[in-house]
């Protein structure tokens, strides 16, 4: 177990997901970005895909310590429907955004590893 522990706010990690997030997904994915009010060191994540998939997915994502998180898939949704995350294609695209977010907690190691 590391003593290296998240130390930032949770809203300043908030804002600074919010900025990096949108500049790790493919062009026309949005992402919002909010507190986890359970839990001071985890964000919640919903992405909407572009184009006519009419997919959203909801996320998890709790810092382990300053440098690593762990991601939960909470929900995938198509149309507002939710849909069998088993699918290949959709499997594919929870692996691809799962990526992301972890590129994400990367690019922001100089804002949570003090």
């Amino acid at each position: 177990m590391s003593n290296d522990q998240l130390s930032v706010p949770q809203d300043e990690l908030v804002q600074a997901w919010r900025k990096v997030l949108p500049e790790r997904l493919h062009g026309g994915d949005r992402a919002e970005v909010w507190p986890d009010e359970a839990d001071p060191k985890a964000l919640r994540v919903h992405i909407r895909t572009a184009g006519r998939q009419m997919l959203e997915f909801d996320f998890a994502v709790r810092y382990a310590d300053s440098r690593e998180i762990d991601i939960s898939l909470t929900d995938a949704e198509r149309d507002g429907q939710t849909v069998d995350e088993g699918q290949d294609v959709m499997q594919a695209l929870i692996h691809d955004y799962r990526r992301h977010l972890h590129e994400c907690a990367q690019a922001l190691q100089d804002v949570t590893h003090a």
